[in-house]
């Protein structure tokens, strides 16, 4: 099924005279890496492309670095009715944002994506759950597009790989996985200099907002759920912008205590909520259950109505009912 469906969208793709792409709002390190390869990919091959995600447009600190981010169109420039869309490592429409409309109005709609919890909500469904993260099925489209790839594209694709495996840390990692990061090491990345700007380089501010956040966390030790959260006002005191804490969730998943780990943020759109989980329970079960996904071992949403306190108690207790009874 995979290849039929790899097929079909090198063909839509082939014969697009152009393409609009965009990735869900808030992008990770996937999600652009993704998009800006293909994008990248598109020009170097002639055809005419513009990228996108909803707003807030301004990725965080520790993405700038990517090539191709400078060639990113501004949401309200996006086409309105696309021949042909793409969205990337974008599970559902609603992920969308305000480019929602754009993808319900395009003609193709092709979503490349490798969340379990996708919706299929596309003319065209390249989808693998077992693929480590979407960049992989952007190298395997450009492979049957026979479009090479550059450096630049291997720094996003990167990017996207070493973000989304947690640094080949979490269990979607193979030996293909490997095989695929030294083949785009093989470009001549610079891997240590990408590698302290995704998770190593932040502002004082940012680790003063951390201290702040860790101390307040909560341990419930019965349940193995630890959760943290940011307010609005953290933020304005330390100078902060709300992409800087995309890694917050990580410190709190190092806990030895902790089977599930859980960070909320009061943001403009609601309280996002991102979830970590290191056994058998399954966090993307629990974040469709308020309208997001993922996969098993880290997922999120966003809740549009209820306080920080209210949303917490409410994924402790989707958390607790699907934790089995210990004794």
């Amino acid at each position: 099924m995979l290849s039929r469906d790899l097929e079909r969208a090198a063909e839509v793709l082939a014969a697009a005279p152009s393409v609009a792409l965009a990735c869900h709002v808030n992008p990770d390190g996937d999600a652009l890496g993704s998009m800006l390869a293909f994008h990248l990919l598109c020009r170097a091959n002639g055809k005419e492309s513009v990228a996108s995600w909803a707003e807030p447009i301004d990725p965080g600190p520790q993405y700038r670095f990517l090539p191709g981010l400078e060639l990113a169109t501004k949401p309200a420039d996006f086409p309105a009715e696309p021949e042909v869309m793409v969205c990337f490592d974008c599970g559902s429409m609603g992920r969308l944002g305000s480019l929602r409309q754009a993808a319900q109005a395009a003609r193709t709609l092709v979503v490349v994506d490798h969340h379990a919890t996708n919706s299929r909500y596309g003319h065209v469904n390249l989808v693998d759950p077992g693929a480590a993260a979407t960049v992989v099925l952007v190298h395997q489209l450009a492979q049957r597009l026979g479009w090479s790839l550059d450096r630049d594209v291997a720094m996003c694709l990167y990017a996207g790989l070493v973000t989304d495996t947690g640094r080949f840390q979490y269990d979607s990692t193979t030996s293909d996985t490997f095989a695929l990061a030294g083949e785009l090491a093989a470009f001549d990345l610079p891997i240590a200099s990408m590698s302290r700007h995704l998770f190593e380089q932040h502002r004082f501010a940012y680790l003063q907002l951390v201290a702040a956040c860790l101390r307040r966390a909560v341990l419930d030790r019965d349940l193995a759920f630890l959760a943290t959260w940011v307010t609005s006002q953290d933020l304005d005191e330390h100078d902060c912008d709300l992409a800087e804490t995309e890694g917050l969730i990580d410190l709190l998943r190092g806990a030895a205590e902790a089977d599930v780990s859980c960070v909320l943020k009061e943001a403009p759109d609601g309280v996002r909520v991102s979830l970590r989980s290191i056994t058998t329970l399954d966090v993307g079960a629990v974040a469709s259950h308020f309208g997001g996904g993922g996969h098993r071992h880290a997922a999120g949403f966003v809740a549009r109505t209820g306080t920080v306190a209210e949303v917490l108690a409410a994924v402790r207790g989707q958390v607790l009912a699907r934790t089995p009874a210990r004794g």
